[in-house]
């Protein structure tokens, strides 16, 4: 297992070496098909059902035969409000009751999220800072921290506890993503190009993640 790099609170390279635990930063994966069913699982349970389409009792118009049954050379018709005429019904489409919905299991989430986050180390994407402070929350500052450390793309900030001067900082900044070291998740790790994790999160990652062997 590599060893990440080490900044100090003011962004600057340290030369200290920090140690990482082994049961949450030394799993990578043989194969990515629990990473892949729990990424998935994340987007269905976020998904918004808003698609809804009218059956032919739904649809506006039609109260009368379009046209007579026989003598026109028109093949029969009922009423406009068939599936098979432009702007009637819809037939087996979405209602807004669909549920689409993916169960996974608690220990899966954690061993995926394990997975997730080895693969960033051993890629070198995952970084520790002593501590992520912006001093009154300006924004700028913030600016200044991430170009210092060299970070481009997507960042991902993980800590203990989000501090509202830290919130305001980050808050107008599209690509970086603040969370709380216990609402991590797969898809926030596997969508980030750098992650930066605090120092004081490492134990509580340890102690969240690190119970299991596999």
């Amino acid at each position: 297992m590599k060893s990440p790099k080490l900044y100090t609170k003011s962004g600057a390279a340290s030369t200290s070496k920090v140690t990482l635990p082994k049961t949450v930063f030394d799993k990578v994966p043989t194969s990515h098909d629990l990473l892949q069913q729990v990424y998935v699982a994340y987007l269905a349970n976020g998904r918004e059902n808003l698609a809804i389409t009218k059956l032919r009792g739904e649809v506006s118009g039609g109260g009368r035969k379009p046209w007579k049954q026989k003598g026109t050379g028109r093949a029969r018709a009922g009423s406009i409000r068939s599936p098979l005429w432009r702007g009637g019904g819809i037939t087996f489409g979405p209602t807004g009751n669909e549920n689409y919905t993916k169960k996974v299991n608690k220990s899966a989430k954690r061993s995926a999220l394990r997975q997730a986050l080895s693969i960033a180390l051993s890629e070198g994407a995952l970084v520790v800072i002593d501590s992520l402070e912006v001093k009154d929350g300006k924004t700028k500052e913030f600016v200044k921290l991430q170009q210092k450390m060299g970070f481009e793309g997507k960042v991902l900030l993980v800590v203990d506890e989000i501090s509202s001067t830290l919130k305001r900082a980050t808050n107008n900044l599209p690509k970086v993503n603040l969370i709380r070291t216990k609402h991590l998740s797969v898809f926030d790790v596997l969508n980030a190009d750098t992650i930066v994790v605090e120092k004081s999160a490492i134990a509580t990652l340890e102690t969240w993640l690190g119970g299991s062997n596999d």
